[in-house]
């Protein structure tokens, strides 16, 4: 199984959430492929956590995840921002 983007973008979002510093478990991804054409967005999803089991399986905590076709990408070309945490504060 693979992807083949033609346009991706991989934020480290980890600093916006009560997690230690310097950690590397919640990211944005903004990924644009033909391979989305003809797919739900659960499906498009599906897809990414398949690919990124192992770093799921391994630390990674959350994707915030922007999936399109080359032809939406064309009328959106824009990402949505992250929530912020709402989780308690990591202890100093």
């Amino acid at each position: 199984m693979s992807l083949t983007p033609s346009f991706l973008i991989i934020e480290n979002e980890s600093h916006k959430h009560s997690v230690p510093v310097d950690s590397e478990t919640h990211f944005k991804v903004v990924i644009v492929s033909s391979d989305f054409d003809k797919k739900s967005p659960v499906q498009r999803h599906q897809l990414v956590y398949a690919l990124l089991a192992h770093e799921l399986q391994s630390g990674l905590h959350a994707l915030s995840l922007n999936t399109y076709t080359p032809q939406e990408w064309t009328s959106v070309e824009k990402t949505m921002d992250s929530p912020n945490c709402m989780g308690g504060s990591w202890p100093d």
